[in-house]
């Protein structure tokens, strides 16, 4: 037999705040249903059926209950999520308005965003024309 959960007992001002975070104001879908999973597991319901009446897995209906456990009513806040690192950093975009304000090159009018680029990956930063124009266009530089 599994091992049996700490009961969650709510304090009147989290269970008002749940309440209220449940009732009123915009809030994501994921925070409302975390504060349902807590009112009803606070109210002393299974938690397979407050899975079912909140519409999240079993396994969710636990996450909240340990993350509570773990730091009260900070078990309502998304954790980090990891994502695709930037492959532009500020760096890359110094370097890229560095060059566009620099002297153009030999045999050149002015700088495009096509010389820019060549420029960047002779420095060893492969970027698309695409990028190096919205990064111009960000830092409010016009090479015409």
């Amino acid at each position: 037999m599994s091992k049996l959960k700490a009961k969650i007992q709510l304090s009147a001002a989290e269970v008002a705040r749940l309440q209220l975070l449940v009732h009123k104001g915009k809030h994501s879908v994921r925070k409302i249903k975390r504060a349902q999973i807590l009112l009803q597991l606070h109210d002393g319901k299974k938690h397979i059926s407050v899975a079912e009446a909140v519409g999240v897995s079993l396994a969710t209906v636990y996450n909240i209950h340990d993350r509570y456990l773990a730091g009260q009513l900070n078990a309502l806040e998304e954790k980090a999520r990891a994502g695709q690192p930037r492959k532009v950093t500020p760096s890359v975009e110094a370097a890229v308005t560095r060059i566009a304000g620099s002297e153009s090159p030999e045999g050149k009018a002015r700088w495009t965003v096509s010389l820019i680029n060549a420029r960047m990956v002779e420095l060893g930063h492969a970027l698309n024309d695409e990028t190096v124009r919205l990064i111009l266009k960000k830092a409010s530089l016009s090479l015409g």
